[in-house]
C-alpha cells in the first residue's frame, strides 16, 4: 500500500488544476467519488475551497504541470543547472524486459490502490450504517436524518459519468446483517441508477434498502433467520419481523417510499410472499427491486455458509424457478447487471485456466475482470485481466469453488461471505489487457 505520509502539503489556495491530491477526510465528508485524484477543472476547485480545509496533501509525481515546473525551474539556478547536467547524461536505453517490469509495477500499484480507495469508502459505510442501527431504538428521528445522510452519500458517489464497476471486495463487514443491509443497498441503488430513478425515487430506495429488515431488532436473535427447520410458530416469529419493521419506520417518521420496501420486501409478483400475499400490480417500485436483491443476497450469503451458491448458482436458480415471484423486466435487467458471471464467481476460462471474477461493468456483462491462477505470478502480484480488451479469451463456465484444483483453489481464494461495493470504471493502468 501506498505511503502518503511523505507527500508535501500545500495550501488550498495554492491549488490549481492538474494537481493530483489527497483528501485526508471521511468520504461521506466530501462529494468527489475517490478521496485522491487530479483536480480536472475550475469547479472541483471551488468545491474543495468551500470544504474548509487550509491545506491538503499532493504527490508531484502524479500531477500534470508542466508550465510550472518550467517556471519553478527557470527561478531555480540549482535545479537549472541540474537539469543540464541531465540532459548531457546519455543513460543507457531500458531493455524490454525493464519496461515490461516497470509497467506491470505501475499497473500493479494502481490496481492495489484503487481497491484500497474501494474498500475504504465500503468500511465508512459499514460504520455510518452501525451508527443507524445504534440510534434506531433510542433516537428514531436521529436515526433517520443518519440514514438519509448515508444514502446521500452513497448517490453523490455514484454521480460520476459513464459506466460503474460492481467490485467484489476482500472481506465482508465483520457482521452478516450489516454486510446483508450495505449488499441489499448498493446492488438496489445500482438497479435503480439502471432504470434511471431519479433523485428522490434513490433516496427513497436507499434509506429502504438499508432499514428493510430493521424489524429484525425486535426478533429473538435466533429466529431472525429463515431456516428450514423452523416450526410455524417460529416461522410465523421470524415473518413478524416485517410487520415491526414498518412500527419501527412509523415511529422514525419514514416516508412513504422507504415504509413501502420495508412493508413489502418479502412480497412476491405472483402473490406468494408474506405479510399480505399481494402481486406485483400492488408492490411499490422499490420493493419490487430490493425484494429481488434480497433474495439473490440471502442465497450467495446465507446464515450457514456451507449452504452458500456462487452469484452465477443464485442467479441461475432465481431466473430458472423464481421467475413467477419477480418482476420479469426487473429480474432481465438484474441479470444483465450483474452479469452472466457476477463477481465472486469461479470460472474456467476458454484457455483451461482458472479464474476469479472480481468486477462487472454491466454495459458488457459476459466479458468481466478476472482474476487468473498463474503459478509463474506471486498472488500479491496478480493483475486483473479484462476480458472486454481480449476478443480470444472468453469464460467457458463457472464452477463451484470446491471443483477447483486444489492450486487454484489456495491461489484465487474464493470469499466464503461475498461483500460489494462500486466504483468508476478504469480507464488507466490498473488493470491488464490484450
Amino acid at each position: 500500500m501506498q505511503d502518503r505520509t511523505n507527500d508535501p502539503l500545500i495550501d488550498v489556495s495554492q491549488l490549481t488544476v492538474g494537481m493530483f491530491i489527497h483528501l485526508d477526510l471521511g468520504w461521506m465528508s466530501h462529494p468527489f467519488p475517490l478521496s485522491s485524484f487530479k483536480i480536472a477543472s475550475s469547479d472541483q476547485l471551488l468545491i474543495l475551497r468551500r470544504l474548509g480545509l487550509t491545506q491538503v496533501r499532493w504527490s508531484p509525481a502524479k500531477s500534470e504541470l508542466p508550465q510550472t515546473a518550467a517556471n519553478d525551474a527557470a527561478n531555480d539556478p540549482a535545479a537549472t543547472a541540474a537539469s543540464a547536467e541531465a540532459a548531457l547524461a546519455t543513460p543507457a536505453q531500458p531493455s524490454p524486459e525493464d519496461l515490461a517490469r516497470e509497467a506491470h509495477r505501475r499497473a500493479l500499484a494502481a490496481q492495489q490502490e484503487a481497491l484500497r480507495l474501494c474498500e475504504e469508502q465500503y468500511g465508512e459505510a459499514t460504520d455510518g450504517f452501525r451508527g443507524v442501527m445504534d440510534l434506531v431504538q433510542t433516537d428514531p428521528h436521529q436515526a433517520r436524518t443518519q440514514a438519509e445522510t448515508l444514502t446521500a452519500a452513497l448517490l453523490d458517489k455514484m454521480l460520476v459519468e459513464g459506466d460503474l464497476n460492481m467490485r467484489l471486495l476482500n472481506e465482508a463487514a465483520g457482521d452478516r446483517s450489516t454486510a446483508h443491509a450495505l449488499n441489499v443497498c448498493i446492488i438496489a441503488l445500482l438497479l435503480g441508477r439502471a432504470f434511471g430513478l431519479g433523485r428522490d425515487e434513490m433516496m427513497d430506495l436507499g434509506v429502504g434498502s438499508l432499514l428493510h429488515d430493521v424489524g429484525k431488532l425486535e426478533v429473538a436473535a435466533r429466529l431472525r433467520h429463515r431456516d428450514e427447520s423452523f416450526t410455524a410458530a417460529e416461522t410465523q416469529a421470524y415473518q413478524q419481523h416485517v410487520v415491526k419493521g414498518v412500527a419501527i419506520a412509523q415511529t422514525m417518521g419514514l416516508p412513504p417510499g422507504p415504509l413501502l420496501i420495508i412493508a413489502q420486501h418479502h412480497e412476491h409478483a405472483d402473490g406468494s410472499g408474506f405479510p399480505q400475499r399481494i402481486n406485483m400490480d400492488r408492490m411499490s417500485t422499490g420493493a419490487r427491486i430490493v425484494a429481488l436483491v434480497n433474495r439473490f443476497d440471502g442465497l450467495c450469503n446465507p446464515l450457514i455458509t456451507s449452504k452458500a451458491m456462487t452469484p452465477h448458482e443464485a442467479l441461475s436458480l432465481m431466473f430458472a424457478q423464481g421467475r413467477n415471484r419477480f418482476d420479469a423486466t426487473m429480474l432481465n435487467a438484474f441479470i444483465r447487471m450483474m452479469g452472466v458471471y457476477p463477481p465472486g464467481s469461479t470460472v474456467q476460462l476458454t484457455d483451461d485456466r482458472y479464474a476469479l471474477v472480481v468486477s462487472v461493468n454491466s454495459a458488457r456483462p459476459l466479458k468481466p475482470r478476472v482474476m487468473v491462477h498463474d503459478a509463474k505470478v506471486a498472488r500479491e502480484e496478480a493483475l486483473i485481466l479484462n476480458l472486454e480488451e481480449m476478443p480470444d479469451l472468453g469464460i467457458r463456465r463457472s464452477l463451484k469453488p470446491q471443483f477447483l484444483p486444489r492450486a487454484s483453489l489456495d491461489y484465487l481464494s474464493p470469499r466464503a461471505r461475498i461483500a460489494y461495493f462500486f466504483d468508476a470504471v478504469s480507464t488507466g493502468p490498473g488493470e491488464l489487457a490484450a
